[in-house]
């Protein structure tokens, strides 16, 4: 097994994915058409259907997931990294495709869930790592590409202490055939402090 999937054996899906394999060092993913999460807010429903693959974490470290953009073309194609307490409590981190333009977001769950997203035209293609590192009952969640800076898109409170998990998530709310091709999933030296930058480690 690739030492870049270092949680993968420990990992299980929330719902399986239409297909899984690795090429190389990388994991590809096919998601179910109709595939997403979130919880009632703005349009009332709830969607749980969608696919994180789950590994225990204590918070001790940092946890980052990278992954390739390209295949990200249709409206809401979506990949990043999931934090999961439970189905009323999680947060999922990570890129989407939104009119026509990839964003990096989040979406923060308690009961129901928000989205916050900033749009990243200049990422197409590249291939993103999304971090989140654990403190004070709280997550510091970053991103960047192989050719982009670290940046901080989210603080956010997850007071769990214990029964955490977490790992790589990909969702196809309006499409088959999306295939995401998972390059990292990996434990690390979790932040310094929220104005520091992590270490790249490629």
């Amino acid at each position: 097994m690739s030492s870049n999937f270092l949680g993968l054996h420990e990992g299980q899906w929330t719902t399986e994915p239409m297909a899984t394999r690795m090429n190389g060092d990388h994991l590809i993913v096919e998601a179910k058409e109709g595939s997403d999460f979130w919880e009632k807010t703005f349009y009332g429903f709830c969607h749980r259907n969608g696919h994180a693959m789950l590994a225990p974490w204590d918070g001790s470290e940092a946890i980052e997931v990278s992954f390739d953009l390209s295949s990200f073309t249709e409206l809401y194609d979506q990949a990043g990294l999931m934090l999961w307490h439970g189905e009323h409590q999680w947060i999922k981190a990570g890129v989407e495709v939104n009119d026509g333009v990839a964003h990096v977001g989040a979406v923060v769950t308690d009961t129901y869930s928000d989205w916050s997203l900033s749009p990243v035209p200049e990422w197409g293609g590249r291939i993103v790592t999304i971090r989140a590192s654990y403190s004070e009952e709280s997550v510091v969640i970053r991103a960047r590409t192989d050719e982009h800076p670290w940046r901080t898109i989210r603080v956010a409170r997850f007071a769990y202490p214990t029964n955490k998990h977490a790992g790589p998530f990909l969702c196809s709310p309006k499409r088959a055939g999306f295939e995401v091709a998972f390059t990292k999933w990996r434990f690390t030296a979790p932040d310094v402090d929220l104005h520091t930058d992590p270490p790249i480690i490629d």
